[in-house]
């Protein structure tokens, strides 16, 4: 076959230029993606309950919603992090799932779990997001001339950054990584014991004293 072309190279650069002119015009019909799938879809869930140790989040909280996680398509592996007060699961999908249709599955077996989760967290909420743990920018922020104070910046960044960051398109989550405006209440045991009294009591007070009620208006029309 070497011998057919070297004898007739007329005809092997007509073939050569007919293959050229074929990949030319055909360039335009091939599947090109400007960043391909390296990583496999993974999607995240998260949820707080304050005040419990690593043990209690794991038996009460991860373990509740690790069961759940049974029949989802493409599902390759999941690993779980239970830490004091909160907890973390992160799904790993194959490489030609949907993201979104992994996020809504995993959705609706959270959902299912619900229901068996302690009450504190079912106030706070269990979020699903589909994004990657690996973090792609960093931003540190700090005052020129000192007049905020470390919690001030970051309630500022939370209060008036992270959901609009967070709604850009590409943007997976946005975490601040710093102290917000809270209130820390130490508790007096010997005190506590002598009014018959629990921590539960006192952290029901404090909601129950953090209710906003409307205030209502004068000279309006009755409900």
């Amino acid at each position: 076959m070497a011998r057919f072309f070297i004898d007739r190279p007329v005809f092997a650069w007509v073939i050569a230029i007919v293959i050229m002119l074929a990949g030319v015009l055909s360039i335009r019909a091939l599947p090109i993606e400007q960043y391909p799938k390296v990583a496999p879809p993974t999607v995240a869930i998260s949820a707080a309950y304050p005040g419990a140790s690593a043990e209690t989040v794991e038996n009460a909280v991860t373990q509740v919603i690790e069961q759940r996680l049974t029949g989802i398509d493409y599902l390759r592996y999941f690993t779980s992090n239970s830490s004091d007060g909160s907890m973390s699961i992160t799904l790993t999908f194959e490489p030609e799932a949907d993201p979104d249709i992994a996020q809504v599955q995993t959705q609706n077996k959270v959902q299912g779990a619900i229901s068996q989760l302690p009450q504190e967290v079912q106030a706070l909420g269990v979020t699903v997001t589909k994004s990657n743990d690996n973090f792609l920018l960093i931003i540190g922020v700090y005052s020129e001339d000192g007049s905020m104070s470390q919690g001030e910046l970051s309630d500022m960044l939370v209060s008036n950054f992270r959901d609009p960051i967070s709604r850009v398109s590409g943007v997976g989550s946005v975490t601040v990584f710093g102290e917000q405006h809270a209130m820390r209440i130490w508790l007096d045991p010997a005190k506590l014991y002598s009014y018959n009294l629990t921590p539960l009591d006192v952290q029901r007070a404090v909601q129950v004293q953090n209710t906003d009620i409307s205030a209502g208006q004068l000279g309006g029309m009755p409900a």
